[in-house]
């Protein structure tokens, strides 16, 4: 059977695996002074796929019934999920359908700080500060722990007058 019959009759172990290549858990902590602390914490899965196979991640998003496929860059698309109540599916699903390669370490863990969000934990500095030291670790890159991004999607280091950089730990 051909991969186009294949993808016609997705089920949920096709797209675990499809997940377990193409998927991404992501976590961001974005400064935004209207919020409480200053930070506003991002939760969203993403599969990205060139525009010939938008197709794939629009049946995967009918067989979830969940998120949005979008343009993501250039003649790149991406299925992306956000929304806590979205996102708390989405966990239902991979926790009954278990991903099989190591982004089942940065699905834990991204499902970890989803019940912190859940319990209110991201409006407290040490829940906010527990969210940023979970997601440094995620996606198979572990960031130094650094200080919240000041405008970007990542940990980054503080530069110094002193030409050191000055690490906030968290």
């Amino acid at each position: 059977m051909g991969a186009d019959n294949q993808q016609e009759r997705l089920d949920n172990n096709w797209i675990v695996g499809f997940t377990d290549g193409e998927g991404c858990f992501h976590v961001a902590i974005n400064r935004q002074p209207k919020m409480t602390l200053g930070w506003q914490v991002l939760p969203e899965f993403r599969i990205v796929q060139h525009k010939r196979d938008i197709d794939v991640l629009k049946k995967i998003q009918k067989h979830l019934g969940l998120g949005k496929v979008v343009q993501n860059h250039g003649d790149r698309f991406e299925l992306r999920i956000r929304g806590l109540k979205n996102l708390q599916a989405l966990i239902e699903f991979f926790k009954k359908h278990k991903l099989q390669t190591i982004k089942k370490q940065s699905f834990e863990k991204f499902a970890e700080i989803i019940s912190m969000i859940e319990r209110k934990e991201h409006l407290s500095k040490e829940g906010l500060d527990k969210i940023a030291k979970i997601m440094s670790s995620m996606n198979r890159k572990v960031i130094p722990r650094y200080c919240y991004l000041e405008s970007s999607e990542t940990l980054r280091r503080m530069p110094s007058t002193e030409g050191k950089d000055k690490v906030r730990p968290l």
